[in-house]
């Protein structure tokens, strides 16, 4: 007595649209990381072959070709940079400032604006892109 069905029932998944899932999901992510970036003054950081990560809140100082410093997206002139950082890490334990200065500029603009930083014991880092 044979009680075995002969027709077996095979489950079939569909898959002919995923590749068009696929396609809109990866367009909108990479629209998304295009709108998403948080530093708005566009300037070219040099290269470096090893980065880190920061992980802390801190503040972005930002030096354009033109030398108009921008701390957090509000221009500031030179003169006023160390009064608005010393009220901006007021109440933080280990301030950090993350440098972005375009990579036209000299040396001896770094160093101005790190001064800034070593006479109220800020630590500052300065941000590249990797190569």
């Amino acid at each position: 007595m044979n009680l075995r069905r002969s027709n077996r029932i095979k489950a079939h998944v569909y898959t002919d649209s995923l590749n068009d899932i696929m396609f809109f999901l990866l367009l909108f992510f990479l629209i998304v990381s295009t709108v998403a970036n948080p530093n708005v003054v566009k300037i070219l950081l040099p290269k470096a072959s090893a980065t880190d990560v920061l992980s802390k809140k801190q503040i972005s100082l930002t030096v354009t070709a033109e030398k108009k410093y921008f701390i957090d997206k509000k221009e500031y002139p030179f003169n006023e940079l160390e009064p608005v950082l010393l009220e901006q890490t007021r109440n933080v334990t280990e301030p950090t400032i993350v440098l972005r200065l375009d990579k036209s500029l000299i040396i001896q603009d770094l160093i101005d604006v790190m001064g800034i930083g070593a006479k109220n014991k800020i630590k500052m880092v300065l941000a590249t892109d990797r190569k």
